[in-house]
């Protein structure tokens, strides 16, 4: 196997392996991974050591493994933090019930669980056990706070299983899993794709003053908008991120934030940055409507009323306007949310916007959506070309979408 051109050539993946009889075929994970020019370097739990050897481990990585939190024998002191700092991945294979309930909780006991929860980059769990283990609400829960948290699984097949019995808990095969981080690698190999280039990015929601104390609002978060700009900057570009109000902070350096309050706030902003910008991406919820009128004081109930009646004027249209100035060379990016004929409206929205991509959210996909973590969305492009997505965590949805403006670039 050529190592030329693998995305995983040179790449720093650390294989853990808990006790699991599927570890036998671990070995094999590893000598695909070495062969793809992959660095390994392999961590045990001490039921592990039941079902596959030191020795084995070593023998097809190449390199020490690490077993122990204590071991005198250690390159490092700190080994689990030394291993956290090398790594670019990890991969769990098998990832029995017990490592994924002690990463799910917080749990360090040992060597393999220690680096786990000290380890930051990409995390891939193969879960590997009997079909009621998988199927128990315990574990279920667990996994699904996992994934809400951007931890990838590599998911289990189904099968004879060692108990004797037939079903779901099979590792994925090391063929699987091999593919499965190939895969991430050759989406992932974006460190610079998106050098020297200037992106907008419009977050959050819009407040629409009605007097000095009272605003019409909706319950945008702007997660979904911050996600994208901490991805499109770990990329290379300078993002200039437009954000309603929001208790999020920007973490890299190469984002420059601006805080604004009303749709006309960010109105101006937007089409004063968009002409300096290769792209724009338009993820704010911004309000449609304002007052007509915002009165400098707060309004009084009037006891002699029924109630209070507030006429409302339209907001400019962000989206359309800078549709309109688009250059050639600029690609901009719309985001829709529908409750009907989501597609159709999607792809009327895509037209009259003068868009190149747009990115539709549903109403009706539980999970999904303002105040959550996690999102599920659907990329139509101005082609006719669909991505439907899966529910994932908003981290994983902006590289979908960076992917996408990338592919375009």
């Amino acid at each position: 196997m050529s190592t030329i051109g693998s995305p995983l050539s040179g790449k720093n993946i650390i294989v853990g392996v808990t006790g699991g009889i599927a570890a036998y075929k671990t070995p094999l994970l590893v000598r695909l991974l070495v062969k793809a020019g992959a660095n390994v370097r392999c961590a045990m739990s001490q039921h592990a050591q039941q079902f596959v050897t030191k020795l084995t481990l070593e023998t097809v990585s190449g390199n020490v493994v690490y077993t122990d939190l204590f071991d005198r024998d250690n390159p490092h002191s700190t080994e689990h933090i030394s291993l956290k700092e090398w790594g670019d991945a990890m991969v769990v294979a098998p990832a029995t019930a017990n490592i994924i309930g002690k990463i799910a909780n917080g749990i360090g006991d040992d060597a393999i669980s220690t680096l786990l929860l000290s380890f930051r980059g990409p995390l891939f769990i193969c879960p590997a056990m009997n079909t009621h283990m998988l199927e128990g609400y315990a574990l279920q829960r667990n996994m699904e706070y996992l994934r809400r948290n951007g931890v990838h699984f590599v998911e289990s097949e189904c099968g004879e299983l060692a108990c004797g019995t037939t079903g779901n808990g099979r590792m994925a095969e090391p063929e699987t899993i091999f593919n499965c981080l190939t895969e991430y690698f050759s989406l992932n190999t974006t460190k610079g794709s998106l050098e020297g280039k200037k992106i907008l990015i419009t977050a959050g929601p819009t407040y629409e003053k009605i007097d000095s104390v009272r605003f019409i609002g909706n319950f945008s978060t702007g997660k979904m908008g911050f996600a994208l700009a901490e991805e499109l900057a770990s990329r290379g570009a300078h993002v200039f991120l437009v954000t309603g109000p929001t208790h999020l902070s920007a973490q890299n350096p190469d984002i420059e934030r601006i805080d604004i309050m009303s749709a006309r706030e960010m109105y101006d902003a937007a089409t004063g940055l968009f002409p300096q910008c290769d792209a724009a991406i338009l993820s704010a919820a911004v309000a449609d409507f304002r007052p007509e009128h915002e009165a400098d004081h707060k309004i009084k109930k009037q006891n002699d009323s029924d109630g209070m009646t507030i006429n409302l004027v339209q907001n400019p249209d962000i989206l359309a306007t800078l549709g309109t100035m688009k250059q050639q060379r600029q690609i901009l990016v719309g985001f829709a949310l529908e409750t009907d004929n989501e597609v159709d409206n999607a792809k009327k929205k895509l037209t009259k916007k003068n868009l190149d991509f747009i990115v539709l959210n549903s109403l009706h996909d539980e999970g999904a959506g303002f105040g959550h973590d996690t999102n599920k969305v659907t990329i139509i492009d101005r082609n006719g070309y669909i991505t439907a997505g899966t529910l994932k965590s908003k981290q994983d949805v902006a590289k979908d979408i960076a992917d996408k403006l990338s592919q375009l670039f």
